[in-house]
C-alpha cells in the first residue's frame, strides 16, 4: 500500500505542467520588508538586552581567569 502511495505521488509531481502564476510588483517589495523588518526586530532585541549580554559574558571570562590561576 505504501509503494502504491508513493508511485501515486511520484506521478503526480512528474506529470504537473507549469502553473502560469503570476507574482505582481508588489510581492518583491514585501519580501525586502520582511527581510528588513526581521533585522530591526533582532537588533531591537539585541539593544535591549545587550547590557544583560555583556554582564553574562563578563561573568564567563572572570570565571575562565580565575580556573587558569
Amino acid at each position: 500500500m505504501k509503494n502504491i502511495f508513493n508511485l501515486f505521488f511520484l506521478i503526480y509531481f512528474i506529470s504537473t505542467g507549469s502553473a502560469h502564476a503570476y507574482l505582481d510588483p508588489g510581492t518583491g517589495s514585501i519580501i525586502i520588508q520582511s527581510i528588513l523588518g526581521a533585522i530591526g526586530a533582532g537588533a531591537a532585541y539585541m539593544g535591549l538586552h545587550w547590557q544583560r549580554l555583556k554582564t553574562y559574558l563578563s561573568k564567563i571570562k572572570e570565571t575562565k581567569n580565575l580556573k587558569k590561576k
